[in-house]
């Protein structure tokens, strides 16, 4: 999978042997290693590389032109909810600066950028009539991007909704009010954009938002009422699916930005092989397996038992609507190893206490997911095309001097993207990758207290200044190879 040669290999060797018995000078033994250095791993030509971000992150402005109040409005506003009592209210302006913000992209050398409409800004209400002033200021950012030469790919729900709409994910009609929003912007922009993400990570927007409580709107509710939201959920997306395909100019390309629960082989044998397998079909069973099965699966039926969600007629067939491709948000690993003894063959390893993570605790660092989520999802569901749709990393990022070193997201980059390599090396039908994020942002119940952009904000001034990983990422993009 690299361009080492066993040529390369035998240099190597036998510039070892010279140097470790001391048959050559400093210059001599230089000039030998220059000799064994590594082709760069290129990348398939044409792939695709972005940056992301999303609406409430990023835009502020949230009572401008319109703009209705949305959950995580009124989440963050309430005391104790986020970090520092921080609010999405002003974020990083990008409602203003969005021009400015395309710019960076422009010279980082990204050919696609991931971004999310605020449903509120279209719908205050959550239906009824449009707001003209929120549709247009839309049209004015997708033609910025494509004047710059930029592919938008834009996300419908990227978990901000209309705090009007009653009950919010608990009531169904949420999920018919939301296609009919996303089959309505679908005509709006289908002239300009022709990629479009339904929702993002359903996981979150029901499971830490009605299970765990931490995220909006902060509820902890019984099995039954979490399992009927994640249905509410996958129907929504399947739903907007249909709504997009009839609305959208044709060609579109419709798909999903999920963040699947990835459990990696603990050692690459064929059976840890297979048991990882097993282990990440069942944890995603409720939601990237119903999408692209279109149907429950029976042992999470059986687990559910009694608090299994109700389905009405129809709706299956709408949550497995066919999907162009497949999006993913990687970040972290589960790991699992075959136990023939285990009810389904498999044993859950645990983080030990000593396990590397980022800035954020929760972000493990485990770089060979980003190979094995992407052969997972083709093996078990055989998509179309799979995109990255995020990959990236908290730091304790300090603006010194003018920079801001960040050497250590640069070692989490190369090495996720190691693997990501990997997966294109063997053929699989991964086509892109978008960097989260593009700049620092509002990281939701932690504030802006952890910083995953490669451009540092200043929240003050609003200042942006490209990291150290932005200039790595650049010199990557311009390669197409790693650097």
């Amino acid at each position: 999978m690299t361009n080492f040669t066993r040529r390369d290999l035998g240099k190597t060797l036998g510039a070892a042997a010279i140097l470790a018995g001391g048959g050559i000078g400093t210059a001599e033994a230089k000039g030998h290693a220059e000799e064994t250095t590594l082709s760069p791993q290129s990348f398939p030509k044409g792939f695709q590389w972005g940056c992301a971000t999303a609406s409430y992150q990023v835009e502020g402005a949230a009572t401008e032109d319109g703009r209705g109040a949305t959950n995580w409005d009124v989440f963050s506003h309430t005391p104790g909810k986020v970090a520092n009592g921080d609010t999405g209210d002003v974020a990083c302006d990008s409602y203003h600066r969005y021009a400015e913000d395309h710019d960076l992209l422009k010279n980082l050398g990204v050919g696609m950028y991931r971004m999310s409409i605020a449903w509120s800004r279209i719908f205050p209400e959550g239906r009824g009539t449009p707001n003209q002033k929120g549709v247009d200021h839309y049209k004015r950012v997708v033609d910025d991007l494509l004047a710059k030469g930029i592919t938008p790919y834009v996300t419908m729900f990227h978990w901000d909704y209309p705090a009007a709409l009653p009950g919010g994910w608990q009531n169904r009609d949420t999920a018919l009010a939301f296609a009919d929003y996303a089959g309505y912007m679908a005509g709006q922009l289908g002239d300009r954009v022709k990629h479009f993400m339904t929702t993002n990570e359903i996981r979150c927007f029901t499971d830490l938002s009605h299970m765990q409580g931490i995220h909006a709107p902060g509820l902890k509710l019984p099995p039954a009422g979490v399992n009927q939201v994640r249905h509410h959920g996958v129907l929504a997306h399947g739903l907007a699916v249909q709504a997009i395909r009839a609305k959208a100019a044709a060609g579109a390309q419709v798909g999903l930005a999920e963040n699947p629960n990835f459990i990696v082989p603990a050692i690459e044998t064929p059976e840890d092989i297979e048991a990882a397998k097993r282990a990440t079909y069942d944890q995603n069973a409720m939601f990237l397996g119903a999408v692209m099965t279109g149907k429950y699966d029976e042992h999470y039926l059986a687990t559910c038992g009694a608090d299994a969600p109700k389905v009405q007629p129809g709706d299956m067939a709408a949550i497995g609507s066919p999907l162009d491709f497949v999006a993913l948000n990687i970040y972290t690993p589960g790991y699992a190893k075959a136990d023939p003894s285990a009810p389904r063959g498999y044993k859950l390893l645990p983080h030990p206490s000593s396990a590397p993570h980022m800035a954020s605790p929760w972000l493990f660092v485990g770089p060979e997911v980003l190979y094995w989520g992407v052969r997972q999802v083709a093996e078990l569901y055989k998509p179309k095309a799979i995109f990255i749709s995020e990959n990236g990393c908290s730091s304790d990022d300090k603006l010194v001097g003018g920079e801001v070193n960040d050497t250590d997201r640069v070692m989490y980059l190369r090495n996720y993207l190691t693997h990501l390599h990997r997966a294109t090396a063997e053929g699989l039908p991964v086509k892109g990758y978008f960097l989260w994020s593009l700049m620092d942002n509002f990281e939701w119940a932690d504030g802006y207290g952890k910083r995953f952009g490669i451009h540092y904000v200043d929240f003050a001034t609003q200042k942006r200044t490209p990291k150290l990983s932005a200039l790595w990422y650049k010199e990557l993009i311009r390669r197409n190879a790693l650097v």
